[in-house]
């Protein structure tokens, strides 16, 4: 955040001062360790928590004094709603006199909750202020202290607290006064206290840009608490933690398939594997086409090379299914794409479990029997449909459907993402009497010649090739203008197997919860799948975000892991477990008052 240090205290204009909704939240820019939802910062004046003789205007910033201000009898005060989180490390305000009134009897400063507001802040236990008719400090006592200048008009008085060493100082338009007080007390709040007609003082908790750089402030204590962590003496001459964390680094490079940097890794410094060298590659080849978004060839691969797993981890199956819908959606599943740009030993293989049919079940599921178990596991069959008709077969007349179930579900998902106000636009639509799922982009021609945009392995910017695995790596020619975005890829064939997929994904889901009972995760991520169907443009709508190839990365991890739980080895890297116990240690330190947590983060020693 830009800081505007001046010692021109007119230069400050009183309607920028008083702008409380800037683009961005300045107060999460200064205070980014803060959990407001524990502990809210202050942003403004409490109406509740005031003297009487205390008036609010202009959002609860403008403080302005209506007693009669005939002696200190008459002083009022106010406090913030929240007092200042220890995680912040280092607070700051300020406050413009934009009339110092009849005698400039005013304070600024600190106070805990309790303390009497009929009072300047400074003149009890446990309140500290500045006063600007004598340039007193008060600390806790009527009888204050020579600290600083007076201040009047036009002047810009701030107050910081170090939540590290738990002092105050003060500033007067942009120049440090130095320390005022010690030994602070915590959870104290910001507190302006007035006592004579006129008197009104307008208030930056940090939405604008402050007169004072407290950013030179921040990084000073930055590089300190810095220098600290780094220079903490370690003493390991036996080399037990050189050892520990080459293990942990080698156990987070094999957990996530990175083949030949472990083998250059277990080299260097003498690790061995737990994991046989083929098995990691078969997780990295997983992995691969997860994150290309070809979910089908991962799911058919997953069986081949780990046979039962899945059938095991129904849970994991759905949530692999549902993903496979949504690359469906995208045109990045093989499924839609076309048989063609499959690798051979994942279009070739058959899960390497034996399927029968299943009672009850449509002939588009297949049944697989469970590794030393009786009892049956239904799964959705990927393979593609026969090829279809010519072109004039292929139109919406014919165009299989979503179940009304399933379709109550694209409505029930997609009204929750633009609060409850949306139902299926004219794009996507149901037709009572047929039921028949209608698209007017389909309509319209954009998709009816039944082409997709990808063929053998080419798409319209680039080019796939195959790699050594039978993977597709592709090349993008960023000279070529991106194509315009369809379902499906633009292809009828490919919507209509999309639509028979999440028929079948369905009754999947309906097997499921029959079988194992209610699951509300499930129930959510394929509502959350079902509804890209609702809208003729799905990658610019509210749940488009399900299309990002980001997206893709929690159901690599969640495969991934199951992979290796299935081995016997840890579902979770270590080093992931050591950086997650640091963050949450982090955590802990802001709840406990430890200031210093607010100016170091987990994620800056991992750049």
């Amino acid at each position: 955040m830009a800081m505007s240090p001046s010692g021109d205290s007119g230069s400050t204009n009183t309607s920028t001062f008083l702008n409380t909704q800037p683009q961005l939240d300045r107060l999460k820019l200064l205070y980014p360790a803060v959990n407001e939802e524990e502990t809210p910062l202050p942003r403004s004046w409490s109406v509740k928590d005031k003297f009487n003789f205390i008036g609010l205007s202009q959002n609860n910033l403008r403080v302005h004094y209506k007693g009669v201000g005939k002696n200190h009898k008459d002083a009022a005060s106010v406090r913030a709603w929240h007092p200042i989180p220890a995680a912040c490390g280092l607070y700051y305000f300020e406050v413009k006199i934009v009339s110092k009134g009849r005698d400039g009897y005013m304070g600024i400063g600190l106070s805990a909750q309790g303390i009497n507001l009929n009072r300047l802040p400074g003149w009890d236990k446990h309140s500290y202020g500045y006063h600007g008719d004598d340039g007193h400090s008060f600390c806790s006592s009527g009888t204050g202290q020579p600290y600083g200048p007076t201040f009047t008009t036009g002047d810009v008085i701030g107050c910081g607290v170090n939540l590290i060493d738990h002092t105050c100082f003060y500033t007067k338009n942009g120049v440090n006064l130095g320390v005022a007080f010690s030994d602070l007390p915590p959870n104290l709040y910001p507190t302006v206290g007035l006592q004579t007609p006129g008197e009104v003082v307008d208030t930056n908790f940090g939405q604008n840009p402050f007169v004072y750089d407290i950013e030179d402030e921040i990084k000073e204590i930055q590089s300190r608490i810095r220098g600290s962590i780094e220079n903490f003496p370690v003493c390991d001459k036996k080399g037990e933690w050189q050892t520990a964390l080459h293990r942990i680094m080698s156990t987070y490079l094999v957990h996530h398939g990175y083949c030949a940097t472990a083998e250059a890794f277990a080299r260097s410094t003498g690790q061995a594997f737990e994991e046989e060298l083929t098995s990691i590659k078969n997780r990295q080849r997983i992995q691969k086409l997860v994150l290309a978004g070809r979910m089908g060839e991962a799911i058919d691969m997953t069986q081949q090379l780990y046979p039962g797993l899945l059938e095991r981890n129904l849970n994991l199956l759905f949530m692999l299914k549902c993903r496979q819908f949504i690359e469906m959606v995208n045109g990045t599943d093989s499924e839609v794409r076309g048989s063609a740009i499959r690798s051979p030993k994942s279009r070739n293989s058959s899960g390497g479990s034996s399927s029968r049919s299943s009672p009850g079940m449509s002939p588009n599921y297949h049944s697989v029997q469970k590794s030393g178990s009786s009892s049956p596991s239904h799964i959705i069959n990927t393979k593609p449909p026969p090829q279809a008709a010519p072109q004039q077969q292929q139109n919406s007349d014919v165009r299989p459907l979503l179940s009304e179930e399933a379709m109550n579900d694209v409505n029930v998902a997609a009204g929750s993402a633009v609060n409850g106000g949306a139902v299926l636009p004219p794009a996507v639509g149901m037709e009572t009497e047929s039921g028949r799922l209608l698209t007017d982009e389909l309509d319209r021609g954009s998709m009816s010649n039944g082409t997709s945009s990808t063929t053998n392995g080419a798409v319209s910017n680039g080019t796939c090739h195959q790699d050594v695995d039978g993977d597709c790596d592709m090349e993008i020619d960023h000279d070529q203008p991106e194509p315009r975005r369809q379902l499906c890829g633009g292809s009828a064939i490919a919507v209509d197997r999309m639509l028979q997929f999440g028929k079948e994904l369905q009754q999947l889901s309906v097997q499921l919860r029959q079988e194992f009972g209610k699951n509300d995760v499930n129930k959510k991520i394929l509502r959350n799948a079902y509804s890209l169907l609702a809208y003729a443009d799905p990658w610019s709508s509210p749940v488009g975000y399900q299309l990002a190839a980001v997206e893709r990365e929690p159901v690599c991890a969640a495969l991934n892991s199951a992979i290796l739980e299935s081995h016997n080895l840890p579902r979770q890297p270590p080093l992931e477990l050591v950086i997650g116990q640091a963050k949450e240690c982090m955590n802990l330190m802001s709840r406990a008052g430890m200031g210093s947590c607010a100016f170091v983060s987990v994620d800056s020693y991992l750049h």
